[in-house]
């Protein structure tokens, strides 16, 4: 099955979709191998792996789509990738689209804030007008090529108008053809609620450790009503957080003696990576050349 209709088929499922947040290759190879269905990476962890910058939209589509490429090449479960706010306008998403698209992401969302946009738990956001949201959402509807690749469309406007505007959006864009519908940073349970039950169709929730809305286990977002749960910048601050550590742990000790325990070994290192795979494969290869040598 293509990882697109999977993907769709994971966020229809009457089950609940945990979607980890991974934030390079090897984060996303570490989520393939401890069992999750599909994954999810979006600017503001890209942001920080490839620039140490904050989410302010500081990266081209280029080089978000050249970084999804990367990962859905290195992972054979479906990748949810990150629009923002389609770079610009419905041209720019456009290009966004047919960008993600050949990258082999299963589905992506476009948003509704004004560019340059910011990470959706920071103050100071504006959202544009409905209309022109509409535009865009409709633009990325006619132009990606597979029927199945997911297109999220995504509202923050509760920080800016209230939930009851972040409704009324959502609703449109239900109406509009989008596949799944997300408004950012509610800010307690019974608005997450609200979400749910005045919405048609399938809703996705943000647990961001540290932000806006109420952090909550998984079976409980299945409860109020979710469809899809994603944990999306949990496993940058676990990685931030070891690497900090460790820095000072070296720098204090001049050694990393002592810090073994916090760390993988050599060899089961080159098992996340598929080192024993690649040698496998090179010598099928030579063995298959040297039946020519004969």
């Amino acid at each position: 099955m293509k990882k697109t209709s999977t993907f769709r088929t994971l966020i229809e499922d009457p089950q609940i979709l945990m979607l980890p947040g991974v934030h390079d290759v090897l984060s996303a190879k570490i989520a393939e191998q401890a069992g999750f269905d599909a994954i999810t990476c979006g600017g503001y962890s890209i942001s920080a792996t490839l620039l140490g910058q904050p989410d302010t939209s500081q990266l081209s589509v280029t080089e978000m789509a050249d970084q999804y490429g990367r990962l859905c090449d290195a992972v054979s479960i479906p990748v949810f990738g990150d629009g923002d706010t389609g770079f610009g306008n419905v041209t720019n998403t456009v290009r966004t689209v047919r960008l993600y698209e050949r990258a082999g992401l299963a589905g992506m969302f476009i948003e509704d804030q004004v560019f340059p946009k910011r990470c959706g738990h920071m103050a100071g956001k504006d959202v544009i007008e409905t209309d022109a949201m509409l535009a865009k959402l409709k633009a990325a509807l006619d132009t990606r090529e597979d029927p199945d690749f997911v297109i999220m469309a995504r509202t923050d406007t509760i920080a800016v108008n209230g939930i009851d505007d972040a409704i009324d959006r959502l609703s449109l864009f239900r109406e509009a053809g989008a596949d799944l519908l997300f408004a950012d940073a509610p800010q307690s349970v019974d608005e997450m609620r609200r979400l749910c039950h005045e919405l048609e169709g399938p809703v996705m929730a943000n647990m961001i450790d540290g932000g806006k809305t109420p952090i909550m286990p998984i079976d409980e977002l299945a409860e109020i009503g979710f469809a899809v749960a994603t944990y999306s910048l949990a496993a940058t601050y676990v990685v931030a957080r070891a690497l900090k550590d460790y820095m000072a742990h070296l720098a204090t000790h001049g050694t990393t003696q002592g810090y073994e325990e916090h760390m993988l070994t050599f060899d089961d290192f080159n098992e996340i990576v598929g080192l024993g795979d690649l040698r496998q494969r090179e010598a099928l290869y030579l063995s298959f050349a040297e039946l020519f040598q004969r």
